[in-house]
Formats: structure tokens, sequence, C-alpha cells
């Protein structure tokens, strides 16, 4: 249910509908918007419907959560989500990028292209200190050491830090150094990991699985949501499909469905959905175009000499010609990079 409250509630008044609604045994789940303060009571709804919510000081109206996603729908909070990370915003006017290695290599190499991607326009460094790998003997990180390489470019090159989490046992080490857990697509339906990342602080980045439904996607967040972590990104990396001729087929359609469907910022992943590194740039561009709130990008000055990805990795000569080649297309869609 959500419980909209009168523009003239007081703080007392709220408070004492909180502590109602958790003495049913309910969570409460606030969200402030300009002009109202919304409720939103999950659990079960035969208790609420028995009590007379109306009735209370304070509040203006109660509404039914029609979608199995509570918290992640436009139905609990109207606005759009925007969500700080350091100086950064994601999901407000600017169109944020994020871009770096697939893999944490070594440091130099890894602070050299923190500074090209953030001369380029990049707000984020990304790379992975932990790699989810189809076969056992492929490169699968350095693990500690690459996120102390990873925390000490963001200390040099000042970009905030956004790299992947695969176990539950690693999240408060990971913390420790990045400043966004990504949630990769193998591990978008694993329920025991959402709920931990769902008790941490840190905004999290939730790639859609390979071949998951819209909804099943939004579930996810829901998972992290109700563990009282609301800065929750999701991402649009492509789907299996029966295509062939690229990566991962992807799924544009998803951008502006989400708009309608969620308060969550979206953001759209080329250099996985397509697998090569000449097609990164077009599918960047019209993901801008159909409503992004921001980009992931593979960047790597040698990328035949990559550990992992580099079939995808645009080097940064042509990541800065696709940043410039951006900024007109923001800008007619009323955004800015």
């Amino acid at each position: 249910m959500i419980i909209v409250l009168r523009p003239d509630a007081t703080e007392e008044q709220q408070e004492h509908i909180i502590k109602k609604l958790k003495g049913l045994g309910l969570q409460v789940h606030i969200s402030k918007g300009t002009e109202r303060t919304i409720l939103g009571a999950i659990g079960d709804e035969a208790i609420l419907r028995s009590v007379p919510l109306e009735a209370i000081p304070g509040v203006e109206k109660v509404l039914p959560i029609l979608k199995p996603y509570k918290l992640a729908s436009r139905e609990f909070r109207k606005e759009d989500t925007v969500i700080d990370v350091g100086n950064a915003r994601i999901g407000g006017k600017k169109i944020v990028v994020m871009a770096g290695p697939c893999a944490v290599e070594n440091k130099t190499l890894l602070v050299e292209i923190a500074k090209e991607v953030k001369n380029a326009g990049a707000s984020f460094l990304r790379g992975g200190a932990f790699k989810p790998r189809t076969s056992p003997y492929a490169f699968q990180g350095l693990e500690e050491e690459g996120l102390k390489y990873l925390a000490e470019a963001r200390d040099r090159v000042g970009l905030p830090v956004v790299t992947e989490v695969m176990d539950p046992r690693d999240i408060t080490m990971i913390a420790q150094y990045a400043d966004v857990l990504q949630i990769g697509a193998r591990n978008m339906q694993n329920f025991r990991l959402l709920k931990e990342v769902g008790l941490c602080r840190k905004p999290v980045l939730l790639k859609r699985g390979i071949s998951a439904t819209i909804k099943e996607w939004l579930m996810s967040a829901e998972y992290i949501m109700a563990g009282g972590n609301h800065n929750v990104i999701l991402c649009e990396r492509g789907i299996r499909t029966y295509e062939t001729a690229t990566r991962n087929t992807l799924d544009l359609s998803a951008v502006p469905v989400l708009k309608q469907m969620t308060h969550l910022p979206v953001i759209v992943d080329p250099s996985h959905a397509v697998g090569k590194w000449d097609l990164v740039a077009p599918m960047a561009k019209a993901a801008v175009a159909a409503g992004a709130d921001g980009l992931i990008i593979e960047v790597h000055p040698n990328p035949e000499e990559a550990l992992c990805d580099g079939e995808q990795s645009l080097k940064p000569k042509s990541f800065k010609q696709l940043m410039d080649e951006l900024r007109p297309i923001a800008r007619a869609v009323g955004r800015e990079i």
C-alpha cells in the first residue's frame, strides 16, 4: 500500500503513522517528493485492509500498489530517482558515462586509462577486479590487489569507481574500495547476493540477466530495495536471442519501457551488448537518443593485448571521438554530457 501524507503533515504525525505500521509487522519505506511524502507499507495486505489508515491524522489517501515490484514501481514514486555518487549524479539531466577496462590488469595501465577517459568527459571509472568467466582457465581478475589499484586510480584522477561483486562474502571488502557495486548479468537472480547488497548502502548497478524479462529484472531490483538500499541503477546490456551477428541483442526498447514502469535510473552497456568495438559507438548514440541516463563503455589503449574482452574495447582516441559525437545527440533530447 501507498500512504500519501497531507502537505501539512507534521513530523510527529509521520512518526506516529510509521510506528503504527511497524507495529502491524509491516516494512515502511519513505519517499519524499517535492510536494508530498509517501510511505510504502510492504507486507500482508489483509492487515492493511483491516486498519482505517485514512482516519489517522496526516494521511491524505491510501492506494494499493498493483505491481509485484512495489518499491521500484512508478506507483511508489512518481519522480525519477537521482543517485548522488561523489560529485556525479545518476538520473539527472546530465548523462553519466562510466568507462574503463573490462578487467584491471595493472596499476600503471589503469591510471593511464583513468586519465584518458576523464579528459574525454567520463564521470566514472569502471574496471573488474573479480571476473566471472565462462572458462575456469580464463583470467579471473586480480581480486583485492585490483581493488587497491582502482582506489588509487580514483584518488589520483578523481573518478568514482564502479566494480563487480560476485560473492556475498566479498561485499564488505569490495565496499571499502568501490563507490558503486555492480551485479553482473550472471548474478541478476542470485537472490542471496541481492539481499546482501540490499543491506549495504553503496549504490548498486544491476545488469539485466542474459534471458531476463523486464519484470524479472525489476523483481531483482526489488530484492535490493526491500533490504533498505534504494540506490539501484538498472543496466541494459543485451539479451540472448537467436541472432548471432552480435554478442547479444541490445534491447533499446527496454529504456523507454522502464521509464514508464520504474523511477530508477537506466543506463546502457553497448560494449557487452554488441561485442564488437566498431558497433559500440552507433549503439551508444542510439541509447542516448532512446532516453538512457548513462552509458558504461569499455576502453583499452591496446585491445589486442587486453586480458579480457579486447574485441569490444574502444581505444582512448575513439572513445574521445564518441564523447564529442554524443553531445549534440544529448542536447537534441534535452540532456547534456
